[in-house]
């Protein structure tokens, strides 16, 4: 039951962030406007429901299932991706650093805000 519980909570919060991003208009899925709310919620709370942690961990163990209809997706469609292999490959690539340069910058960023400064010695650089 405390499965079930959970699966309704996590369904509700994706229910909501789709309302208010139909009748508000905002720029971004409703399923990631949910996520957003129920992370906010369980900060607010400081912890994660059982129930909530039963779910998520059950979806979690099934993971690899999701890739699933991507796998028959691209089976189904290979003739195109073959056909547009290049621009695909170079959206690819570049997103891919852009991520992970944008992940290395916010890195750096919140590491300074959780680094103690070192008192009464001066910083030096090497």
């Amino acid at each position: 039951m405390l499965f079930l519980n959970g699966i309704t909570l996590l369904l509700v919060y994706q229910l909501a962030g789709e309302i208010i991003v139909r009748l508000l208009g905002v720029p971004i899925p409703g399923p990631v406007l949910g996520m957003v709310m129920l992370f906010v919620t369980m900060m607010v709370r400081g912890r994660a429901p059982e129930s909530v942690e039963q779910a998520s961990t059950a979806l979690l163990s099934h993971l690899s299932l999701l890739f699933v209809p991507a796998g028959v997706g691209m089976m189904a469609h290979f003739g195109r991706i073959a056909e547009e292999w290049l621009p695909i490959t170079l959206a690819l690539l570049l997103s891919t650093v852009i991520t992970m340069v944008a992940t290395a910058l916010i890195m750096q960023q919140t590491s300074r805000w959780f680094v103690k400064p070192s008192s009464g010695q001066g910083h030096s650089d090497e």
